[in-house]
């Protein structure tokens, strides 16, 4: 029996210690069940009904400002570097959670998935909502692991700036390379958050320096860090001029002072600041033509008097050009440089009506969005993110799918916060949405109010093009724009239990393809296998682990292996005929050719007497005939690329079916495929390995034997950085052999290159290892 009955959380107030020792069993439960059940503060993040006095802000409370006032945010770094630390800081110190979350305890807001929650990893993009000082901040805590690269590249599509988080004792990392690129092929603004100042041998310096020089950006100095390693105690503001100390006894971090520089007490901190000041005026000026007219003009005597409003308004300019980065610091950890890197995100980012999407006019006002991710809800079904770029979106209402050519009707609208999601009543341009109720919406499709707006944008669009003489297809592309899907590198078979279960599988394997596009599923014809294609090992294990918890399925994963793909070494010529019966007849003449330039599709030409008066039913079949002989070559069944088609000759005898015209000219290019010199090709990889020096011999050594290229041996503070290229098949349980040469001290990093062509003797290992055996990509 219990001693004493504890304290209760109910209402908010305590219950008196009972004395329950001579207390009757019955008596005990019914006290019990009067009693609210006790609600753990680490996932409370919305005002729950019920509890009064309650210090933290309700969903429902998030403002709906003009849409100068919004934010559309992503946290993007290299695996990590405290993205979502750094996330979960912000919606603390904004007042949407009750307590600090942590990663290694698995009870963060972002990431809300039991994958992601045992992996301390982000596998998903997670999407919240939230206010700061009169603006509504949208923001999506991205991925930093390069097999889920596709989810940063969609969540970096719809967002209007970005935060770089950084390791301020590893600067640029590999990822982080990648992640910039993306930023930069999408045009998003961005800061710089160094973050891990509190860490041993964190170094703002080197930091900065890396950003120059690996990113190639220009960084502005905002900050300055008053300290670093276990000495870090806070920030100077370069702008203003004040120094901003967190105390020591507060365990969250609210509580800190922001105190101007004085010539007293920080000499030599004040000068330090000053030429820092000075210095950024001076980027600021050479990068602004505006802020340089003002300091030369009114200020070139003393830029002490220049006011920090004009600072910060240039500055915000010269972000949106993204002519240069501005970069802070501070430990999210340690809860120190969190608030005033919020203050950054809405001085400095952009608004949507900032960023210039030129396709924006075309629709004049009525809905335009953009579908950018799926998510499948056990009780909701299908919800979809939405990035409303103009008009507005209401429940009940239709809406019109570009891409599917389909009208469908929003069930219900949601704002997003992470995995709790609250009813709202209408959205407006600037905003992300979640629908419910789409059943055929998929990632990348375009959203209109209905078919009649979305011709009537098209017209406008095609005057437009006409007007500046563009091709037709570039205003389409513009309306219809998306999100580039990464081909596959893996691939394994995948079982399920029992013939029974695979109705269930194929249902889980589709629903789970719908959320993550670079998923690929494809079947057999030879042995009936399900085949799974990915982007990694932890891909493939991820996917593997949620059809068994999300969907209840037992299956079995075969031997991972690599997608290797095929091409040919010379010109060769075939010709083929084909006779269904006395209406079908098909003669084709055609020369196969390696292509110059690198293309994953092959290239088709016509003969200049093939390409007069042929239909567009025979020319689409021609197509579909070579795109499916080219999907298995002869060698190991890999897809065929770097090939050139010329077609010479094609003779149709009037009312031949256009699928006996692609099955003849798919059978000719297949035996044209058969008597070429073929090639097998190999995904190569980057591959960055962070080893402490007394471990490079080794680690080195193990590389020579992978058949891999160092390029270069860089110096981090103690650490080496190895960077080369190795083939991926000789990658592949990687991490655990790394650990064991170095007791666990290194951390490594891989990215898909580009594919080359083996040598002919690895080539004929594998030939021979893989004979009698025939595997589709």
């Amino acid at each position: 029996m219990l001693s004493n009955l504890r304290k209760f959380g109910v209402n908010n107030k305590k219950i008196p210690i009972l004395n329950i020792n001579n207390m009757p069993c019955s008596k005990i439960r019914a006290i019990l069940k009067r009693l609210k059940p006790y609600v753990p503060p680490g996932r409370n993040y919305s005002s729950l009904p019920g509890l009064v006095g309650n210090d933290i802000k309700s969903l429902h409370s998030i403002i709906s400002p003009p849409i100068a006032k919004i934010r559309n945010i992503g946290i993007m770094a290299h695996i990590d570097a405290g993205k979502t630390t750094t996330t979960e800081r912000i919606l603390y110190y904004s007042g949407y959670t009750r307590s600090l979350g942590d990663v290694d305890d698995g009870d963060t807001v972002t990431d809300f998935m039991a994958q992601e929650r045992e992996r301390g990893i982000t596998i998903q993009s997670a999407a919240v909502t939230f206010d700061w000082k009169g603006y509504r901040v949208n923001l999506i805590d991205t991925p930093g692991h390069v097999d889920f690269t596709l989810e940063v590249e969609r969540c970096l599509r719809v967002l209007d700036g970005a935060v770089a988080v950084f390791d301020a004792s590893a600067g640029v990392e590999a990822q982080t390379l990648t992640v910039w690129r993306q930023a930069d092929k999408h045009k998003v603004p961005r800061i710089c958050f160094l973050n891990k100042m509190d860490k041993t041998g964190a170094s703002f310096k080197y930091a900065v320096e890396s950003i120059r020089e690996k990113l190639k950006a220009k960084p502005l100095l905002l900050q300055l860090p008053l300290g670093e390693g276990k000495a870090f105690e806070g920030v100077v503001d370069v702008v203003s001029k004040e120094k901003l100390v967190w105390n020591r006894k507060s365990e969250d971090g609210k509580d800190f002072e922001r105190k101007p520089l004085l010539e007293m007490s920080d000499a030599k901190l004040l000068k330090e600041t000053t030429e820092a000041r000075n210095a950024l005026i001076e980027q600021v000026a050479d990068l602004d033509d505006e802020f340089a007219d003002l300091v030369l003009g009114e200020f070139s005597e003393n830029f002490d008097l220049l006011p920090a409003e004009k600072l910060q308004t240039a500055i915000h300019r010269v972000t949106l050009a993204q002519t240069a980065v501005p970069v802070l610091c501070g430990s999210a950890l340690k809860n120190k440089g969190v608030q005033p890197l919020l203050d950054a995100i809405t001085m400095y980012l952009p608004s949507p009506e900032e960023r210039n999407y030129e396709f924006l006019q075309w629709y004049k006002g009525d809905l335009c969005a953009l579908s950018f991710k799926v998510l499948h809800d056990k009780q909701r079904g299908p919800l979809v993110f939405m990035r409303i770029y103009s008009g507005t979106i209401k429940p009940q209402s239709a809406i019109y799918n570009i891409n599917g050519n389909c009208t469908e009707r929003i069930s219900r609208l949601l704002l997003p916060f992470a995995d709790q999601h609250i009813e709202i009543p209408s959205l407006t341009a600037g905003n992300i949405a979640l629908t419910v109720g789409l059943k055929h919406t998929a990632t990348g499709d375009t959203i209109a109010s209905s078919k009649s707006s979305a011709l009537a944008a098209a017209r406008r669009a095609e005057r437009e093009g006409e007007k500046k003489h563009r091709q037709n297809s570039e205003a389409e592309r513009l309306l219809l724009a998306g999100v580039e899907i990464p081909e596959p590198v893996f691939f394994c078979t995948i079982e399920p239990p029992s013939v029974a279960k695979q109705p269930d599988l194929d249902y889980a394997l589709k629903c789970l393809q719908r959320e993550d596009p670079s998923l690929k599923v494809k079947l057999d014809p030879d042995s009936g296998q399900t085949i799974l294609c990915g982007m990694g090992e932890l891909h493939i294990e991820i996917i593997h682990d949620r059809i068994k918890r999300e969907y209840g399925l037992e299956t079995y994963l075969g031997p991972l292996q690599v997608a290797y793909r095929e091409t040919i070494l010379n010109v060769v010529h075939a010709t083929d005929r084909t006779l269904g019966d006395k209406r079908h007849l098909v003669t084709v003449e055609l020369e196969v050719k390696p292509n110059e330039t690198c293309c994953v599709t092959p290239v088709l030409k016509y003969a200049g007497c093939v390409s007069e008066d042929l239909p567009k039913a025979s020319q689409e079949a021609i197509e579909n005939g070579i795109h499916s002989a080219c999907l298995q070559g002869p060698l190991l069944g890999s897809p065929i690329q770097d090939v050139a088609i010329t077609l010479h000759s094609l003779i149709i005898h009037p009312g031949t079916s256009t699928t006996m015209i692609s099955a003849c000219v798919s059978r000719c290019v297949q035996k044209a495929l058969k008597k070429a010199d073929k090639q097998v090709l190999e995904p190569l990889m980057n591959l960055e390995v962070t080893v402490p020096g007394d471990y490079l011999s080794p680690v080195l050594a193990d590389l020579a034997q992978r058949r891999g290229t160092i390029q270069e041996i860089q110096t981090r503070q103690e650490n080496k950085i190895v960077i080369g290229f190795v083939p991926l098949a000789e990658i592949m349980g990687y991490s655990t052999v790394l650990r064991t040469l170095t007791s666990g001290s290194a951390t490594f990093a891989l990215e898909l290159s580009n594919y080359q062509a083996m040598n002919p003797q690895d080539q004929s290992i594998l030939l021979s290892r893989r004979s009698g055996l025939t595997q589709v990509l």
